[in-house]
């Protein structure tokens, strides 16, 4: 089924076109027709499949159809995304789509100044995209009003009450006067989520294109038990000896992240970083290298886990699994998207069994495990006698009371590095 079929307007097909895409995806197809039709729309879908055309051309095409004139601080369409890399990502591909038409677009979020987001405003938009957080600074002063409002759209809306923004939405939602036409779009659906679409939605139409909470068909999904304290030197060994060339690897904290970057370097793989610490700008620069090759491997936290766009990313690690175990399936949509072929990998200690056993019951399957010689993790009993050891006494600055160099550690770093420098040859096989 094409977008022509769809009545779309000639300069819309054309930016399609152009964009790449030519037929509609199952989420599009099952979206767009009642969408047109003026629906409320509860839609689940894993990333990756074409939400964001199936919520926003219907409303694109409706605001041709509809014309107004625009008015200072008044927007037509409200897009609400959890984090400020998919608001940025929604709205330049609404930018993408419209780029024949007179459809004014801008995005409000974390990171960038107020000022210049107080600029567009003031002049009025047609579709604002926006982080709950930042969206209710503007409200608060002022700024932006939605007594006119025709269309509201969540994506990702499990994700934002998972971080905290019930008391934004609520405070949004109180700011309209009138019930727009609105369209909840996950790839998860959580209980809190189901009560939050019955208070806003009416007579919904309900979209499922796969079964709740799965992931992709196109990601290979593979385990491999290690200790925790041998992760780093996993990672490093299969980047090397499997050649890859493009990782995305996920870990729970930011101090965890920092340290990760900085020991791949030791082992001679170039990485970068992306969590909430880092400015908007030092993110987009570490995501643009990543992009473009000129980093192996980005490490990030879940604040990136929503809203990258990665195209053809063939490998997303989870260093750590999620604290949430519903958080697999956005980490891992990052590959396997558009159809191609993507790989998930997870690093699993013992302390993590248990949080493995949720995710394979959220998805609803058994995840081959792999276990690599000489990282066998130690036996059940090794583990329990660890945990009931004390650690070694450190120091004012950190240090052991054991001063000897970490000889090993220096002879493994040197064999790493030799291994890097021949990434390019024919990746070997690793047993198991």
């Amino acid at each position: 089924m094409s977008f022509s079929s769809q009545n779309f307007s000639p300069e819309i097909v054309r930016a399609l076109d152009e964009c790449g895409y030519q037929k509609l995806t199952p989420v599009q197809q099952q979206a767009i027709p009642p969408a047109r039709r003026g629906h409320d729309i509860l839609a689940n879908a894993q990333t990756g499949t074409g939400k964001t055309a199936a919520f926003s051309l219907p409303i694109i095409q409706k605001i041709l159809d509809t014309p107004k004139a625009r008015k200072p601080k008044v927007a037509r369409a409200l897009m609400l995304a959890p984090t400020r890399e998919l608001a940025a990502q929604i709205a330049q591909n609404i930018k993408d789509y419209t780029r024949y038409v007179d459809v004014s677009v801008a995005a409000i979020y974390g990171g960038n100044k107020m000022s210049s987001q107080v600029n567009q405003l003031e002049k009025g938009v047609d579709i604002l995209v926006a982080t709950p957080g930042r969206l209710c600074e503007h409200l608060e002063q002022g700024n932006v009003a939605f007594s006119t409002l025709d269309f509201l759209v969540f994506d990702e809306a499990d994700r934002m009450l998972d971080m905290g923004f019930i008391g934004d939405i609520r405070t949004i939602m109180n700011s309209f006067h009138h019930h727009p036409q609105t369209m909840l779009f996950s790839a998860t659906f959580s209980s809190q989520m189901n009560v939050l679409a019955k208070e806003i939605l009416v007579k919904p139409k309900r979209i499922s294109v796969a079964m709740e909470n799965s992931t992709a068909e196109t990601v290979a999904h593979v385990v491999y038990p290690v200790d925790e304290d041998r992760k780093r030197e996993l990672l490093s060994e299969l980047i090397g000896k499997k050649n890859w060339q493009q990782v995305l690897v996920f870990v729970n904290y930011k101090e965890n992240a920092n340290m990760l970057v900085k020991e791949l370097k030791l082992d001679g793989i170039k990485a970068v970083l992306c969590h909430g610490d880092k400015g908007q700008s030092a993110r987009r620069r570490a995501l643009a290298e990543f992009k473009e090759g000129k980093a192996r491997v980005m490490v990030a936290t879940d604040v990136a886990a929503r809203g990258l766009d990665i195209q053809g990313l063939p490998h997303v690690v989870n260093y750590d699994l999620p604290f949430l175990a519903e958080d697999y399936v956005h980490r891992i949509g990052r590959t396997g998207r558009a159809g191609q072929r993507g790989n998930a990998v997870s690093f699993v200690s013992r302390d993590e069994e248990l949080t493995l056993v949720q995710v394979e019951n959220v998805i609803g399957q058994r995840i081959r495990r792999i276990e690599l010689a000489g990282y066998e993790p130690k036996p059940r009993d090794a583990y329990l006698d660890k945990l009931n050891t004390k650690p070694a006494f450190k120091g004012r600055k950190g240090r052991t009371n054991n001063p000897e160099p970490d000889q090993a550690g220096a002879e493994r770093r040197a064999r790493m590095r030799n291994m890097i420098k021949n990434r390019n040859k024919a990746p070997t096989k690793l047993k198991g």
